[in-house]
């Protein structure tokens, strides 16, 4: 693998890679909308759609430590291959179902329930794919490419689910969803990664990895963190902004136009990633996260509208520029055959608290105001931000030079300082 810095799209492989995630991106941008009124086509509410959601994001959670086993004994392409293939064949079903009409609240939830198992074995994968075909000096660049087409179909790819499902009914924007799994599945099966060495049996691999996960003191509190943040900002901004926007301002209109900012902003930051390389990404990565408290204080401030739209257009550019600098710093001082386990460790973080932010959100939001909870939700990302700026070993991972070996046990030992 060359070592020199450049542009990635020189590599055939990543070239490969990069036009199987936006293929499959074509389709992950329509299904929430199809999927949505698929539910309601066959006389399901919001607690058939609820419990759609949570079928299909459950086994995330439950199998992503499966995954970042997996991801660390076998071959990753074929392991996205298995992920992708599976996802096409569930939601193959349920296109196939919903345009018989056939599909009932229990058959899109079975089919979620596989599909989100499939994105189980994926993320881990993908996370560890990437420092497999991209030298040290380039990651930056190549995950800031690989959020590009998934940020840009979030302009379109909702406009084109409505009309498709206007046109001829959810089955045909889910069979899509469908075909675009399948062929990214072909396109991954063409990489042929090697396997990374197996670190022996299973269960003494995941102890293994829960020690090294441990002992990086950068990785947890930045896992920790992330806890707080993805929480306060999903429960403020996905479940309380729809209200607010239906109280104070236009309602759906409005609230239409704060999800493209938010689009926008996401862009913008894909976009500042291709130049600017920090020296300290996981500072930067940490730093970025204040962004999204931007937004909630400005809804619950009651700000105009145009104020919104700027406050999210820049959360949308913090938040790009904190998951790439966040997933090249990773990237680059987790060791290649350990990234599938510290991968599944830091999705699990991450995504637990979820359901319980929901849950604390809504129950305060009937004991005070909209306004005094967003306050209270940029509150605790701005102290999250915080604490996790306080960590000496955040500041030790810089970098790493373009001649570097990736998942280097010397490099990340110097450069994290907190156990390679």
């Amino acid at each position: 693998m060359p070592t020199t810095s450049g542009s990635p799209l020189r590599l055939a492989p990543f070239r490969r890679f990069l036009l199987a995630q936006i293929v499959s991106a074509t389709g992950t941008a329509m299904a929430p909308l199809a999927l949505a009124y698929a539910v309601i086509g066959q006389g399901g509410g919001a607690g058939s759609l609820g419990a759609v959601l949570v079928t299909n994001s459950a086994p995330t959670i439950v199998f992503v430590l499966l995954g970042g086993v997996l991801a660390d004994r076998m071959s990753r392409s074929r392991l996205l291959f298995a992920g992708n293939a599976l996802a096409a064949a569930a939601q193959g079903v349920v296109a196939v179902l919903v345009g018989a009409g056939y599909a009932t609240t229990a058959t899109v939830a079975v089919c979620g329930l596989v599909s989100g198992t499939a994105t189980a074995l994926r993320v881990p994968a993908a996370q560890g794919a990437v420092p497999q075909l991209v030298p040290p000096g380039q990651r930056q660049r190549a995950n800031a490419l690989l959020r590009l087409p998934t940020n840009a179909v979030r302009f379109v790819g909702p406009v084109a689910a409505g009309l498709l499902v206007a046109a001829g009914g959810p089955a045909w924007a889910l069979g899509w969803d469908a075909v675009s799994f399948a062929l990214a599945a072909v396109l991954l099966r063409g990489l042929r990664l090697p396997a990374p060495l197996a670190a022996g049996p299973p269960l003494a691999a995941l102890r293994a990895g829960w020690r090294a996960f441990r002992d990086r003191t950068w990785l947890w509190t930045y896992t920790l963190s992330g806890t707080v943040v993805v929480a306060a900002w999903l429960a403020g901004f996905q479940l309380l902004g729809p209200l607010v926007a239906a109280a104070r301002y236009e309602g759906a209109r409005d609230w239409g136009l704060v999800q493209a900012a938010l689009a926008g902003g996401l862009l913008a930051g894909t976009l500042v990633c291709l130049r600017w390389r920090p020296r300290r990404p996981l500072v930067v990565a940490i730093v970025t996260s204040a962004g999204l408290a931007v937004p909630l204080a400005a809804l619950a401030a009651g700000l105009p509208l145009g104020c919104v739209l700027g406050a999210t257009v820049l959360a949308g550019v913090a938040l790009d520029i904190g998951v790439v600098t966040w997933t090249t710093a990773f990237q680059s001082h987790v060791p290649e055959d350990e990234i599938g386990r510290m991968s599944a460790f830091n999705n699990i973080g991450e995504r637990l608290a979820i359901p319980f932010g929901y849950l604390l959100v809504a129950l305060a939001a009937h004991l005070w105001s909209e306004g005094v909870v967003l306050c209270v939700c940029a509150g605790l990302i701005l102290l999250a931000t915080l604490l996790n700026l306080c960590v000496r070993d955040a500041y030790r991972i810089t970098r790493p030079a373009s001649s570097r070996v990736p998942g280097s046990r010397a490099a990340t030992t110097v450069e994290a300082g907190s156990g390679g």
